[in-house]
């Protein structure tokens, strides 16, 4: 698959204490109807996509490659402007990663996934999971609202629900 700019995709990862626990578990932790929300209010403002994902089980791969793989499968690459945004967490293996497409990838570089990951890392670490979430979605709406804003033309692509997997 080469890098990550090569496939048309960057992210960022981490891990740390992201709740070292069931997937069922951190699941239940979450204030799901408050994540969804911060989706839906972030998408209000932009053309761009932000999904969440929480891997259930075990993760067989490294994070980073396994929320780019999650990226495909979710048809993330398929937006109009390419500039969706995956959250991809995976409780049991204590890690998570920020996937983002070409074009908005184009847009922020490197430095701002980092900065992303560096700030909902702070959160996990406190087990504030929900607050993490809530966090990286507002950051990234932002950028995504600054570079790619919501028009009359552009309709809601992808579900905001929480995807579990």
């Amino acid at each position: 698959m080469g890098s990550a700019v090569e496939a048309g995709v960057s992210a960022a990862e981490a891990q740390d204490r992201v709740g070292k626990m069931r997937s069922s578990k951190f699941l239940s932790k979450l204030e799901h109807e408050q994540i969804v929300s911060a989706i839906r209010e972030a998408e209000s403002k932009t053309s761009g996509e932000i999904r969440v994902y929480i891997q259930r089980g075990n993760l067989n791969a490294n994070p980073l490659i396994a929320a780019q793989k999650k990226f495909q499968r979710l048809r993330m690459n398929k937006t109009r402007e390419r500039n969706a945004v995956l959250i991809f967490v995976a409780p049991r293996a204590r890690k998570f990663a920020v996937v983002g497409d070409k074009a908005i990838h184009e847009k922020c570089g490197e430095q701002f996934w980092q900065r992303v990951v560096d700030e909902m890392r702070k959160h996990f670490q406190n087990e504030k999971f929900s607050h993490a979430l809530v966090e990286g979605i507002k950051e990234i709406g932002e950028l995504l609202a600054s570079h790619f804003p919501k028009t009359a033309a552009n309709g809601d692509e992808l579900s905001d629900d929480i995807i579990q997997g």
